[in-house]
């Protein structure tokens, strides 16, 4: 029989009147294919209520206490949402990442796969009911819950698709697919067909609010095809698959993220060794680091900036002011009034006319850029916070809407 996974975001489960219209959705499906696994997140915004309950209490972002603490989220949105499919006429059996048998390593709060013994699924599955699975969660060699980052029940059933072969991955959410740019910033915005899994998984790094990229990763090494639509209406949604080999270029969406903070060290001896100081200083800390730039040396000193999350601001800094100390660095600056805005579409190194326009467009709109950098896929620049949102829509326009 075909088996599908259907995970639900905590915007479609955020009521007990959205978990039941939840609840009539799966049934229809599960009606049309046969067997089917749902993975689910926290209600509504219950992960960031309980991570400000924590922050009374624990400073620190990688935490044992943190994870045993937002685990309970999905946990209780699973429980209710097998109530409502057995209100429905439908088995259903709720269960832990720790009973998925979902195993993880790596620090508390960010934890990565590296295993799935999912017998406890196929057994629910051959007994005719639905296993209705806890998202965002594993459990690790010491037997302690470990989270798997922000946007973690995505991970979980893209895993879950892969261990158990399911024909299709399917991710609701409170969107209608995945779209050139977003909806809310830039109206002109028109949703995709369909997006390979190198594009999306750029856009997701470059801060689109479609996907965890470690998923759509995860996805791509398995081959699992993944649908994007929304829980509240029957648009058509987004399809995420291995798109055939063509040789042209074409700009498939602009992303732009608010979410960062630029730090830099300042005044770095020029000698070998110093970067690597830093960014492993960087890596223990668990603070992950993007848009890496050094600049030219001067004096036999040079700088090194680069992005981080807001929320790991606080280690950047001080695990900086550490290093600065110890290299004897003149010091450590950071910024959180800036953005950062990107093209995104395969052959981009192909075109050096791109960048060109890229920067003209910007320029024309008085947009000063703070940094620039560029992959295979997209190319990205830093501006100032309140540059971001018109940065976006002229990118849009010009690579979009224009269409050239």
């Amino acid at each position: 029989m075909r088996l599908q996974v259907m995970k639900f975001g905590g915007s479609s489960v955020a009521t007990p009147e959205r978990m039941a219209l939840v609840a009539s959705k799966i049934k229809k499906f599960h009606q049309e294919v046969g067997r089917t696994v749902v993975v689910v997140s926290a209600m509504g915004d219950t992960t960031d209520r309980l991570l400000q309950l924590a922050r009374e209490f624990c400073t620190a972002s990688r935490h044992r206490e943190i994870d045993q603490l937002v685990a309970t989220g999905e946990q209780q949105s699973t429980a209710l949402l097998a109530m409502a499919l057995e209100r429905e006429g439908l088995k259903a059996q709720s269960l832990s990442g720790a009973l998925v048998g979902i195993k993880a390593r790596g620090p508390y709060t960010d934890g990565r796969i590296n295993g799935i013994d999912p017998k406890n699924v196929i057994n629910i599955l051959e007994d005719g009911a639905i296993p209705v699975v806890a998202g965002f969660q594993a459990v690790n060699e010491k037997g302690d819950i470990v989270t798997l980052g922000r946007g973690g029940s995505d991970l979980s059933a893209v895993a879950l698709a892969a261990a158990l072969d399911a024909e299709k991955c399917c991710i609701f959410t409170d969107v209608a697919g995945i779209y050139t740019a977003d909806p809310r910033m830039v109206p002109a915005a028109r949703k995709l067909e369909k997006i390979s899994y190198e594009e999306c998984m750029e856009m997701a790094s470059m801060g689109a609010k479609v996907m965890q990229a470690r998923s759509v990763e995860l996805a791509e090494r398995y081959d699992v095809p993944v649908y994007v639509a929304s829980s509240f209406s029957e648009e058509r949604g987004t399809w995420i698959v291995r798109e055939d080999v063509k040789e042209n270029f074409l700009v498939k969406a602009v992303a732009s993220d608010t979410n960062v903070a630029k730090v830099a060290l300042l005044g770095v001896p020029d000698v070998p060794g110093m970067a690597a100081e830093v960014f492993q200083a960087l890596s223990s800390g668990g603070v992950s680091a993007e848009m890496i730039i050094q600049s030219v040396m001067r004096g036999q000193i040079n700088d090194i900036a680069f992005l981080v999350k807001k929320e790991s601001l606080g280690d950047a800094i001080d695990i900086c002011r550490d290093i600065a100390r110890k290299i004897k660095a003149q010091g450590v600056a950071f910024d959180t009034e800036i953005g950062k805005v990107s093209i995104i579409g395969a052959g981009i190194t192909s075109h050096p006319e791109v960048p060109a326009r890229m920067f003209a467009a910007l320029a024309s709109e008085g947009i000063n850029l703070d940094m620039i950098s560029s992959t295979a896929l997209s190319i990205t620049c830093v501006v100032g916070a309140k540059d971001v949102e018109k940065a976006a829509k002229t990118l849009h326009k010009v690579f979009i809407e224009e269409g050239k």
